[in-house]
Order: C-alpha cells, then sequence, then structure tokens
C-alpha cells in the first residue's frame, strides 16, 4: 500500500514539476523571469495540492480543506528551505573534494541531491501532517 502511494507521488510531484516548467516558458515572454517563476510555482503548487490530495493520499479527501491547504504550505515551505539547504551544502562540499569539477555540473549535482531530499521531506510531511489518515474534522483545522 505505501510503496504504491510513494509511486503515485512521484507521478504526482513529477507532474506538478513538469506544470512549472511548461508554464514558466510562455510566461516568461510577458513577465519578468523572476515573477514568471514565481507564478509558475504557484500554479504548479495548486496543481500539486489537488493531485496529492485526489490522487496519492486519497483517504485524506474527506478530511477539512481549509486545514489541509494550510499544512501544504507550510510543509511546502520546509521542503523548499531543505531543497535549498541541502543544495547549497553540497555544492559547497562538491567544490572542496573535486575542484577540478566545472561549476555548473556541480551546481547541477547538487540541485539535484537537494530537489531528492526534499521531495522526501515533502511525502513525509504531506503523508504524516497534510493529508494524514484519519485527518481531523473541520472544528479542529487550522
Amino acid at each position: 500500500m505505501i510503496g504504491s502511494e510513494v509511486v503515485r507521488f512521484l507521478i504526482a510531484g513529477g507532474s506538478a514539476t513538469a506544470i512549472n516548467w511548461l508554464t514558466r516558458i510562455p510566461l516568461s515572454l510577458v513577465l519578468p523571469f523572476e515573477a514568471a517563476l514565481l507564478a509558475a510555482y504557484g500554479l504548479s503548487m495548486a496543481a500539486s495540492f489537488w493531485l496529492y490530495r485526489a490522487f496519492v493520499f486519497r483517504a485524506a479527501s474527506r478530511g477539512s480543506l481549509r486545514g489541509q491547504v494550510w499544512l501544504f504550505l507550510a510543509v511546502n515551505a520546509v521542503g523548499a528551505s531543505v531543497v535549498l539547504v541541502v543544495s547549497t551544502v553540497a555544492l559547497a562540499g562538491l567544490t572542496v573534494l573535486l575542484p577540478n569539477l566545472k561549476l555548473p555540473v556541480a551546481q547541477a549535482l547538487a540541485h539535484g541531491l537537494g530537489i531528492a531530499v526534499g521531495a522526501v521531506a515533502n511525502y513525509l510531511g504531506h503523508r504524516l501532517l497534510t493529508f494524514a489518515a484519519g485527518a481531523r474534522p473541520a472544528s479542529q483545522s487550522l
């Protein structure tokens, strides 16, 4: 059961990542790059919330929507912090351990590691908090 949930999480997360990437491209034609990034991230977060609630953590669809939204935002804020910290530390480590490694390659490897650890953090946060089985009734939501 948990194994198939992880697979569904990876599919949903990959879909949200694709939405982020693909929507940023046309948004960049009409918005500054930073604004396009934020708008695309917001769209992908909305898509990932729906995908996680409907496709990954199905039993949680009976829980409080309002409470889940706030927890979803909090979990994603922690996940973003995890990606930033892990990527930064990994980049520093790679540049010390492999000084001849080209910076773009080191950045790509560090970022990939950060995304992987962030995905685990997001999965655990959403599984244990946002979409926990036996979700809180609306009267106890945030």
